[in-house]
């Protein structure tokens, strides 16, 4: 029997990867996502790209910068986006005051001001109107330096009369964005089987994992864990699309034969969160500029090219999700978000994500 030709403009989903109208959910049960992925702009750009992690770095080089003209630089020589993070906070955490902590808190008290004028702009956006707790997600928040610049944001939103709570993410940083994908597989597919298979990926990092549901003991996923985890640094390495999609399916294929020596049994599912916007097909219609490559055009589809590398998995044909990376960080958030009914995730990374929530009765 003869295949049916497709367009090239159109990209090949393979014959069992799940229709249209099935990637990037908005509607789910009891919550709906109200808005993620919104690019506002002023006179300098995206409103975003200036509370990202990538942001201060480069408000960091400035003051640095400022300092040389005086003399040495206490930060050394290196550029402010090479520096670790175990140094910056090195630099803050010195018990004497020195020019490195100086330098330090002034960039941190400028990032701060900046990240609470961005949350202050998506506060007026109709999604983000009545949400009255902010979950920060991403890197940055896992150094001190973030952490002592997420206190400040929220001292100044209160300054400001933005009576809005912040938050930290209740799991780890490296596991928010796997274990939100409990959320949006199919219940059926949990029947008999222990975990998914979830991938994050970032504009500096991939990250891939088993998550366990637990869904037996706690049927809202409150206890879902993830039992491995890879993280891999793509900036460090340059890949382009093709080579950065292949390693990707590499770290896949690595935890299903882990899930095999430990017996783990897997539900043929792959969740997939990614930056941009999500199209209903699974392709990416914007916002996915930190990634390598063209990955925005119809013409390329992530969640067909990881399905022809495990189409069967466990007990049945492998079925291959995708959505937004900030939403999958915070759906990890769902069960600890009950208390409140309008609720939103900040994902600070390379850029900065975005994603607002209902939880409906």
């Amino acid at each position: 029997m003869k295949k049916k030709t497709r367009k090239k403009t159109q990209p090949d989903r393979g014959d069992n990867l799940p229709g249209p109208d099935v990637h990037g959910l908005r509607e789910l049960p009891g919550l709906q996502v109200d808005g993620y992925s919104l690019q506002l702009r002023d006179k300098d750009g995206f409103v975003g790209d200036q509370a990202s992690q990538t942001a201060f770095r480069e408000l960091l080089e400035r003051w640095r910068k400022r300092r040389r003209r005086k003399g040495k630089d206490p930060l050394g020589l290196s550029h402010s986006r090479d520096l670790a993070k175990k140094e910056l906070d090195r630099a803050l955490q010195e018990k004497k005051a020195s020019e490195a902590t100086d330098l330090m808190h002034v960039a941190i008290e400028e990032f701060a001001l900046e990240l609470a004028q961005v949350i202050q702009r998506f506060m007026r956006q109709p999604s983000w109107k009545q949400v009255q707790r902010i979950v920060i997600g991403g890197g940055f928040p896992e150094s001190d330096v973030g952490e002592r610049a997420i206190l400040q944001t929220g001292a100044i939103l209160e300054e400001m009369g933005l009576h809005v709570q912040i938050a930290r993410l209740s799991h780890d940083v490296d596991d928010g964005g796997l274990i939100g994908w409990v959320h949006l597989v199919p219940p059926a597919m949990l029947k008999g089987h222990d975990a998914i298979l979830a991938v994050d990926i970032g504009g500096t990092n991939v990250r891939c994992g088993i998550v366990k549901t637990r869904h037996r003991k706690a049927p809202d996923f409150s206890l879902a864990k993830v039992v491995r985890r890879e993280k891999w640094r793509h900036a460090d390495e340059g890949p382009n699309r093709a080579g950065m999609v292949d390693h990707i399916a590499g770290m896949l294929e690595d935890m299903v034969r882990y899930s095999e020596r430990k017996k783990i049994r897997l539900a043929p599912f792959v969740g997939i969160g990614c930056p941009g916007l999500i199209r209903p097909d699974g392709s990416i219609a914007r916002g996915a500029q930190n990634l390598p490559g063209d990955w925005e055009g119809h013409a390329f589809h992530l969640p067909s090219q990881l399905w022809r590398r495990m189409p069967m998995m466990g007990s049945g044909p492998t079925l291959v999700l995708m959505h937004n990376d900030a939403v999958v960080q915070g759906l990890s958030e769902l069960p600890f978000m009950r208390e409140v009914r309008h609720w939103g995730v900040l994902t600070i990374g390379t850029g900065l994500g975005n994603a607002s929530f209902t939880n409906r009765d």
